[in-house]
């Protein structure tokens, strides 16, 4: 009986090996035009979603509407710099093109951030800096996030898209 279970599920598992594996060199393509439409949000994830449209709000902004796309791009990116050991945009404007693509965006921003323990803490640091601060008041309409653990170091990567749609 599990001789014949492992039989059935191997194919599977080399499927899912093959599909699930991406190229060093970058992120995925920016033709793909799939929509991700799940993305299972941390409390650092939701406590920065919070954060940015309360700040927006409280400056007369209009709060941004979460995308799940587009969050998993920012997961994306930040698998990317875990797996290099870097931090950096690389690859933005396929991962902007992609939001063109995909969701029609009209414009397109992201803010990163490195080793932050708390949203406030990131929070602070983007307000801190007029680029990104620039990018937290900026004129979108959505928004995705993405803050993820490196398991070897502990060290958490923060990915912050903003979108305008057309």
């Amino acid at each position: 009986m599990k001789a014949k279970m492992f039989r059935a599920l191997l194919p599977l598992a080399i499927v899912f090996t093959m599909v699930s594996c991406s190229s060093d060199s970058s992120e995925g393509s920016s033709t793909d035009k799939q929509i991700v439409t799940t993305y299972n949000y941390n409390d650092t994830e939701l406590k920065l979603v919070t954060l940015i449209n309360d700040y927006r709000a409280s400056i007369g902004l209009n709060r941004l509407e979460v995308i799940n796309h587009i969050s998993y791009k920012s997961q994306e990116h930040n698998i990317y710099m875990i797996d290099n050991n870097v931090v950096n945009h690389d690859y933005f404007q396929q991962r902007s093109n992609n939001l063109v693509e995909v969701l029609g965006a009209e414009k397109v921003g992201e803010n990163i951030a490195y080793n932050y323990q708390t949203a406030e803490s990131a929070m602070s640091a983007w307000l801190n800096s007029p680029a990104h601060k620039a990018n937290i008041e900026g004129d979108y309409t959505h928004l995705g996030m993405s803050v993820t653990v490196d398991e070897t170091t502990g060290k958490k990567y923060y990915t912050n898209m903003f979108m305008k749609k057309k």
